[in-house]
């Protein structure tokens, strides 16, 4: 069966450019002009993702996502307008997989598609043990061995590498990431983050001022890099 792709913007042209470009790599397509309505079509459809437009006449793309988020795990990638960082930080922090800015090339949405749904279904995998190049990441006991060698991590390194390493690919804002690993009741400072990154680079990375593992996006934050060379 054909994985089902909803998107959503309220200009017609650019639904139907990307309805044809998904249209002819096999995926079924659903259509939604409006926040409402692709909430009502999230809901009754299941999607297996959306192609999401922040600036949404009815409901906002942000608050569609923030609603979604709370019912769903489908993935979700934002359409901005602007390439403005305060936008994908926004949206990272909301949930969503992965943003791309108008304009675009559609073949790139395509791709960028493909790779989100790849890591969505590589989550149901194996949710104990995760392997990210040589590095060996056993979830349930909370052991890191690089090159069957045991790291040793501070309680939050082990947490950041944990949620990194789950969703390779996807890049986490620093707010989000602070908040995934201590909590809404945390009181402290996103740059936080960047110590603990910083640490935990010295530990599990070849080269720590060149890694090649948690590499930053710069403007929004990090990620875990999704393709390793042996």
């Amino acid at each position: 069966m054909p994985k089902k792709i909803l998107v959503v913007d309220d200009e017609k042209r650019i639904v139907d450019i990307i309805k044809a470009y998904l249209e002819r790599e096999g995926y079924q397509v659903l259509a939604a002009y409006d926040g409402k309505s692709a909430l009502e079509q999230a809901r009754r459809e299941h999607p297996d993702l959306l192609v999401l437009d922040l600036m949404l006449p009815e409901i906002t793309g942000w608050d569609v996502c923030r609603t979604l988020r709370k019912e769903s795990d489908v993935p979700i990638i934002m359409l901005t307008a602007r390439d403005e960082t305060t936008d994908k930080i926004v949206g990272l922090e909301l949930g969503a997989d992965d943003y791309v800015t108008k304009p675009f090339d559609p073949k790139e949405l395509v791709s960028r598609i493909k790779a989100v749904l790849r890591r969505s279904e590589g989550k149901v995998a194996q949710k104990g043990l995760l392997s990210v190049g040589n590095l060996s990441i056993d979830v349930e006991k909370r052991l890191v061995r690089r090159d069957s060698e045991p790291v040793i991590l501070t309680p939050i390194e082990f947490d950041l590498l944990r949620v990194l390493a789950e969703n390779p690919g996807r890049v986490y804002s620093r707010a989000q990431l602070l908040d995934m690993v201590q909590g809404d009741a945390y009181e402290g400072y996103e740059r936080t983050i960047d110590s603990h990154i910083k640490n935990l680079r010295k530990k599990i990375e070849p080269d720590p001022d060149h890694p090649r593992y948690v590499v930053t996006v710069y403007g929004v934050g990090y990620k875990m890099e999704a393709e390793q060379n042996a």
